[in-house]
């Protein structure tokens, strides 16, 4: 079998997914509170099941100085803060999922941009895998505007930095207006959008073209033009990281931060690749990938991996030796109030993939690839809910509903639209001048 057929098995799983998302998502909205009073009984029901109902300090504050407040004026500051918490909370739930999925879209599409400018020879026969995951893309982002242009509409407390009476309170905030304001805010994210899905179909069109003309011009263009991308992916992936993740936490920056969410988004990305690849192999279709295919996108998870948690240290282990008190308040409230969460996705998303991805007997075990791969697809979504949680609703974070709604909603999204998207063309891109050399591809010791 050569051309994928969008199965009904597929298409009922990712409708049912995306129906249980919503009705979890629903429920989370529905449970959040309205008003301060609403969030101060629901602390207090906490209270009662030793839930405890504090909030961290260094966590997401709502801009308001301690100083120069009565003590019933504190109070009300503190149960505002809650509020804002509590009520960020069904939004940070849905944020997350929106943007990690719109990441492994960006990752894959950064993966095919190299692979293209590289001009390498064995990962052509999965092209039109990466170019059906990327068509996720542009949906991905859709959905992450959306939840921002609530921000901004003052539908929710996620970016503190949006609310003119926060920046009145806040001198941090307003030295950094400059940046951070809404309309250029948007300008900027519709630029990044506009460049990766421009990219995103012109490299598609040019590949579909090339199935049914030979001309060597064609390569030279989508190599020319992946390269050129690539300057505009490092510039614009490290600013969206600054915008829609670091701002959330307006008072707290990183020089690393771009490039730590980049490994993030890369290594989920390949192995999503991975993982649709051994999936659409066991229904019969990719008869022209073979081990040494599998085992070359294991090695890429087996060496982002690391890569990733190299950034995680250099960043985690430069803020706790400086000990700056504005940096150190982004690791204090996770070790905090997210211990398991923040050191449990480091076991997952470096010592797991290091320990069992070093054979390379494994690397090539399917089984074992899709066993790693949904390890640490999992360990960076928590990367991605570390990323935004604390900053959002400080120590009121759970996986309730809408957590877990927002997760499969997203997912059965994300799965409809990148099997629909394979199915619309070939699944072999035949056109390119190095197919046969990628049909043939082994790895030098490999049986």
């Amino acid at each position: 079998m050569t051309d994928y057929k969008f199965s009904k098995q597929i298409k009922r799983f990712s409708v049912i997914l995306i129906i249980i998302g919503a009705i979890g998502i629903a429920f989370g909205f529905y449970s959040a509170p309205s008003n301060v009073e609403e969030a101060k009984e629901i602390v207090a029901n906490m209270s009662h099941d030793d839930h405890g109902g504090g909030h961290s300090d260094a966590g997401h504050g709502d801009g308001h100085s301690d100083d120069g407040h009565g003590a019933s004026g504190h109070e009300y500051d503190h149960d505002k803060h809650v509020f804002h918490q509590l009520h960020n909370k069904p939004w940070a739930a849905i944020y997350v999922p929106a943007l990690f999925f719109m990441m492994i879209s960006l990752g894959v599409l950064a993966f095919y941009a190299i692979q293209r400018a590289s001009q390498a020879g064995w990962s052509i026969v999965l092209y039109r895998l990466m170019e059906g995951i990327t068509g996720y893309l542009l949906p991905g982002s859709i959905f992450v505007i959306i939840i921002l242009a609530f921000s901004a509409l003052k539908f929710n407390h996620l970016f503190i930095w949006m609310d003119p009476e926060v920046v009145a309170h806040d001198e941090i905030i307003r030295n950094k207006v400059g940046y951070l304001n809404i309309p250029f805010f948007f300008a900027r994210a519709i630029i990044y959008i506009t460049g990766w899905v421009l990219y995103r179909n012109i490299s598609r069109r040019l590949s579909l073209e090339q199935d049914t003309n030979n001309d060597i011009s064609i390569h030279k263009k989508l190599f020319k033009f992946s390269a050129g991308f690539l300057v505009f992916f490092l510039v614009s992936e490290s600013m969206m990281s600054w915008d829609w993740i670091m701002s959330i936490d307006p008072h707290w920056f990183s020089t690393l931060f771009g490039w730590y969410v980049f490994a993030g988004m890369f290594v989920s990305g390949i192995t999503t690749l991975a993982l649709i690849t051994i999936y659409l192999k066991s229904q019969n279709y990719l008869s022209f990938v073979n081990n040494s295919h599998i085992h070359d996108m294991a090695k890429f998870m087996f060496g982002v991996s690391i890569f990733w948690a190299y950034l995680w240290f250099s960043q985690f282990m430069l803020i706790w030796y400086s000990n700056i008190p504005e940096e150190v308040t982004y690791f204090i409230t996770r070790i905090e109030d997210y211990n398991l969460l923040f050191f449990g996705m480091v076991v997952l998303n470096l010592i797991f993939p290091l320990i069992v991805l070093m054979n390379s007997d494994f690397k090539k075990t399917n089984f074992i690839v899709i066993l790693t791969g949904i390890v640490i697809i999992i360990g960076h979504y928590l990367d991605v809910y570390n990323m935004i949680m604390p900053s959002a609703v400080g120590n009121m974070w759970s996986f309730g509903a809408a957590e877990i709604g927002g997760f499969l909603f997203f997912l059965g999204i994300f799965i409809y639209v990148v099997f629909k998207e394979i199915s619309k063309a070939p699944i072999l891109a035949k056109g390119d001048p190095f197919i046969e050399e990628s049909k043939t591809f082994q790895y030098y010791n490999l049986d």
